[in-house]
């Protein structure tokens, strides 16, 4: 059949999957892949650890900046344009970090790392979820959780890995291949969905909420390492803060807002949504002051104690694997409710006296930290979208983020704080103040537990026909067959 151009055919949901999961797990390695490499980057480059420390600074305040405008660009110009979009911009940044000549370059092609990488997220999950169902999503639990647990925690040992045995360019040339394999694959199997965003940009929306995440961001990154008095960081906060209060009552008040505020008074996506920030502020706190508590306690090294909460990805792991058998089963509020007691009960095990000295207790707590707390984050993130429609799904997806970004930059500091004063390099000989820390991190989960009681009771269930393959609601065959363009 001449003058027929042949190509694979390949099933949008499949590709959808594996697109999202090569750009996630790039996305989610790259947070934690740089750290041990630091102290080499700086000596490369005859600068001090200080000045490295810019480069995931860097990363961290341009992903906050790209949240706020996620959602409006995915519907503006198209899901599939804007994640493709930012996954090339992505593995280009990633060849340049690769190939930086000098830290200043480093910075700047981390930054734009990080900004792609602030895209990628909420964009590639409005993907995700527009592509399956409600009553579908449970089967997404083991997509889910290899990007946003197996890969953070893989990225130290990782980075320490590529860095002693080949060098510290490889951390980000292994982006390179997998990137562009993505967006080849995105390029012919992703289909299109333009929503068209109501009204005009909102520029005022912007100009707020973009500086006040990326301040708040810089300020939560460099208080606890060096002081909440240093007029930097303290500018950024008080500042920070301010536009923050401002964006919300804009948002609020606006026609066309560039953040849709008013979804979170939506019970189940507004719970769900305070769940994931509250959760990621206990998770991400005891994952950081943990490993100062197991130095303090035991005068172990800095690779042990980073190593000592590995089991925590392991369970989280076996999480994804049961998620989907018992959401539909036991619902949301049943599920996540006694996932979140538990879990808290274990954080504060942690903390008791005699506890962190034993290794194998503190992988078993580690590993069954992961096992609950990891049932109720993929439970929230599952069931939590179900009254969200095609519409809005790319603005919840957004703002889902964000909280949950902020949640675990305020954990981290919270816990700086109890422990002294946000001068955290060097443990301390006495594990008290990690101790009082850690308790936190426990009060915090168990106040997610109240939250949760607003879930609903049952999983999202299936049409009345059955069909396990219908389509998203009011996209018919496009689900599948076509691209699917709004506006």
């Amino acid at each position: 059949m001449s003058g027929l151009l042949i190509r694979p055919r390949i099933r949008p949901r499949v590709a959808v999957v594996l697109v999202y999961t090569a750009a996630m797990c790039m996305n989610g390695l790259d947070s934690t892949i740089v750290n041990p490499a630091l102290y080499t980057i700086a000596g490369d480059f005859g600068r001090p650890l200080s000045a490295a420390n810019t480069v995931e600074t860097a990363f961290l305040v341009a992903l906050a900046v790209g949240l706020p405008v996620a959602g409006w660009l995915g519907d503006r110009f198209g899901t599939k344009r804007v994640f493709l979009g930012a996954l090339t911009a992505f593995t280009l940044a990633s060849a340049v970090c690769g190939l930086a000549p000098d830290l200043n370059t480093l910075v700047v092609a981390r930054a734009v790392q990080g900004l792609a990488g602030g895209l990628l997220t909420p964009v590639g999950m409005t993907l995700l979820f527009r592509a399956f169902p409600p009553h579908e999503r449970m089967k997404l639990a083991k997509v889910l959780i290899v990007p946003t647990a197996l890969m953070p925690a893989l990225g130290p040992p990782l980075g320490g890995l590529l860095t002693e045995h080949l060098s510290w360019h490889w951390l980000f040339f292994v982006n390179v291949p997998i990137g562009t394999a993505a967006v080849l694959l995105g390029v012919f199997g992703l289909r299109e969905h333009v929503e068209g965003p109501e009204g005009k940009f909102d520029t005022v929306g912007f100009w707020l909420a973009t500086p006040a995440l990326g301040l708040l961001t810089y300020a939560l990154g460099f208080g606890p390492s060096q002081g909440w008095t240093r007029p930097a960081v303290a500018v950024s906060a008080a500042l920070g803060s301010v536009l923050l209060v401002a964006a919300v009552l804009h948002q609020v008040r606006a026609k066309t807002p560039l953040l849709k505020l008013r979804l979170l008074a939506d019970r189940v996506y507004g719970s769900a949504s305070a769940l994931a920030g509250v959760t990621a502020a206990g998770l991400m706190g005891v994952l950081f002051v943990f490993p100062l508590l197991y130095q303090a306690s035991l005068g172990a090294s800095a690779l042990d104690a980073g190593l000592s909460v590995f089991p925590e990805a392991v369970g989280l792991m076996l999480a994804s694997q049961v998620v989907d058998r018992l959401l539909p089963r036991l619902g949301p509020r049943l599920l996540t409710v006694p996932a979140l007691l538990v879990a808290a009960a274990v954080f504060a095990t942690l903390a008791v006296p005699g506890v962190a000295e034993n290794a194998w207790s503190v992988r078993g707590l580690m590993f069954l930290i992961g096992l609950v707390l990891g049932t109720a984050v993929l439970t929230v993130q599952i069931s939590g979208f179900e009254s969200i429609g095609p519409a809005d799904m790319g603005q919840a997806m957004g703002l889902f983020q964000i909280v949950r970004t902020l949640g675990g930059a305020l954990g981290i500091a919270a816990c700086a704080a109890v422990i002294g004063g946000g001068h955290v390099t060097e443990a301390a000989a006495d594990p008290g103040p990690y101790r009082t820390a850690v308790w936190v991190t426990a009060a915090l989960v168990a106040a997610g537990a109240l939250i949760a009681l607003r879930l609903p009771r049952q999983a999202p269930q299936p049409p009345p026909f059955g069909d396990e393959d219908a389509p998203p609601p009011g996209e018919g065959l496009a689900a599948d067959e076509a691209p699917a363009v709004k506006g």
